[in-house]
């Protein structure tokens, strides 16, 4: 299987739209957890957000259920915020860590992300698999 590429874009926090590219980045297994991916220029630092999501669609109750049985804090060790992102089809959440102008550097820390969330999205499914009647 090919491994799949992300770019980072800069994002323009005036006017919303993505103007400059910073890197690609190989990302070789979990691809499909990302969501979307963009950078912003914060007073100088630059800071990349990146929504990942699961890797099918749910169903209702599995979407409050995923949500309320996922633990942010084995994401934490690698980003600097996670938050929810209520608003889309599956469950999402919004990740952020410093932009580092190094490729492997970024691919590692792309990696380890995805892969602490495969993780405890496997654990969640194991867990929530029996408790659709308390959804």
């Amino acid at each position: 299987m090919d491994e799949a590429v992300i770019v980072i874009m800069l994002k323009d926090k005036e006017t919303g739209f993505l103007d400059k590219e910073l890197g690609c980045y190989k990302v070789p297994e979990y691809e499909n957890l990302i969501y979307n991916t963009y950078a912003v220029d914060d007073n100088g630092k630059i800071k990349v957000f990146m929504k990942i999501t699961t890797d099918r669609d749910v169903s209702d109750w599995e979407f409050e259920a995923v949500y309320d049985y996922y633990d942010t804090e084995t994401i934490l060790p690698f980003v600097t915020s996670i938050a929810e992102e209520e608003d889309c089809y599956n469950p999402t959440w919004i990740v952020s860590f410093d932009f580092v102008d190094d490729i492997d550097f970024m691919e590692e820390k792309i990696s380890e992300i995805l892969k602490a969330h495969h993780e405890e999205l496997i654990s969640v499914y194991e867990t929530i698999s029996d408790k659709r009647d308390e959804y």
